[in-house]
């Protein structure tokens, strides 16, 4: 089981503006599909409240160390990332890192590899941003297009 941080970052950096991800790419929601369907995807609170619900064929990791969110098939609420660790042994697949910032700041020092969508705008009144530095001691070992203007780089651990 490898633990993979997925996310689609703007020029700039930015990933969300107002608890929301500020572009709409088909393609790119497409492809998180498909990479994650079948796996683990682990969230902090303010990501899971954006979706609304949980994300279908997957489970769905919650880590809130405060927050109450009500009991649904295919969500598990853990307070720490000791808790989401002690679960690794029991995986059977990948665990995706799907966000926000808190949650991939928690989790850089673990996460083996990264699959960035590269989203070719520059969001200036953005409000939160990808932790800097976080592909230090990556390297990238596939890229793609997904639509134009619209590139994901594979990268892992040098």
């Amino acid at each position: 089981m490898a633990i993979i941080g997925i996310v689609a970052v703007s020029r700039n950096g930015a990933i969300g503006r107002g608890g929301t991800i500020p572009w709409h790419y088909s393609a790119d929601l497409k492809f998180f599909k498909q990479q994650t369907i079948g796996n683990v995807c682990l969230m902090g609170y303010r990501t899971w409240n954006s979706l609304k619900k949980p994300l279908p064929n997957r489970l769905n990791l919650v880590l809130s160390r405060q927050a109450e969110i009500e009991a649904q098939d295919g969500v598990i609420v853990l307070r720490d990332k000791q808790a989401v660790l002690s679960l690794r042994p029991y995986l059977s697949s990948d665990l995706f890192i799907i966000g926000g910032f808190q949650v991939y700041q928690t989790f850089l020092g673990e996460i083996d590899k990264w699959i960035v969508t590269e989203i070719p705008l520059a969001i200036e009144d953005a409000d939160t941003f990808m932790p800097e530095d976080y592909l230090h001691g990556f390297k990238p070992y596939d890229s793609r297009q997904i639509e134009e203007n619209l590139k994901v780089t594979f990268y892992e651990r040098r």
